[in-house]
């Protein structure tokens, strides 16, 4: 199990300079990417794929991570994954707080997943996608790699040789302007990630594992149906 990484709060800007087994590795990844949003488009679908693949600073323990950013029917998304010619090895619906929006997650494998909102995203919810970093296929097939920042709080600001990282604490809206979001909503990702360094890690809301038997939204009306504040947050987003 990889160690978690944590806010750095002072440092200097520096290079990270790839070498060929990174480049080839990032390479890897992104033509796996690029093989499930190419289905996903095919259904009409507007797919992203955020985080390190969209920044470039990967490592052997990073995660596919593809997103529909928009409410939709949870078959449309297992239709690609029957004509990749696998079967899920997990479905979960999460939660992170009563406040948020509810998600549900497709892995493919264990470092592979499509994850797509159940209820409409908040403005914060979209732009965390772009705190982060992401990538249209388009941008993908055109080998554009975007700034980001990290589980560090570090700002990746990808370069010909790599990328430039430096610590965001202290220069939020910097951060902001580089990565092309609000600085709340840079403000509320450095206090939620320095809490969870300072506490640990509290857990979320909401995980269910959904069954064989059941479709992701018939599982999140019987969830719904035990639990007052889910139904209000569904009501409030147009779900129920």
């Amino acid at each position: 199990m990889s160690r978690r990484k944590k806010p750095v709060k002072v440092g200097d800007r520096i290079e990270v300079i790839y070498d060929e087994q990174r480049w080839r590795l990032l390479s890897e990844l992104r033509a796996k990417a690029a093989e499930i949003m190419e289905r996903l488009e095919s259904l009409e679908l507007s797919p992203i794929v955020h985080g390190s693949i969209a920044r470039g600073d990967v490592s052997p323990t990073s995660d596919i991570d593809i997103v529909v950013p928009y409410v939709v029917p949870s078959y449309r998304i297992e239709i690609i994954i029957d004509e990749l010619g696998v079967r899920p090895v997990r479905r979960l619906i999460t939660q992170a707080t009563p406040a948020h929006t509810v998600k549900a997650h497709l892995y493919i494998d264990e470092r592979t997943v499509i994850t797509f909102p159940l209820t409409n995203l908040t403005r914060h919810e979209r732009e965390f996608y772009k705190f982060g970093g992401e990538v249209t296929l388009a941008e993908l097939k055109e080998d554009k790699r975007v700034c980001g920042i990290d589980k560090r709080l570090k700002l990746i600001e990808p370069t010909p040789r790599g990328h430039y990282e430096e610590p965001i604490i202290g220069r939020e809206a910097y951060a902001a302007s580089k990565v092309g979001v609000s600085i709340d909503v840079v403000q509320e990702r450095v206090k939620v990630l320095t809490r969870r360094d300072e506490v640990g890690r509290t857990g979320i809301y909401l995980k269910y594992e959904v069954r064989p038997d059941e479709s992701i939204e018939e599982a999140l009306v019987t969830l719904a149906s035990k639990d007052p504040a889910l139904r209000r947050i569904l009501a409030s987003r147009g779900f129920l």
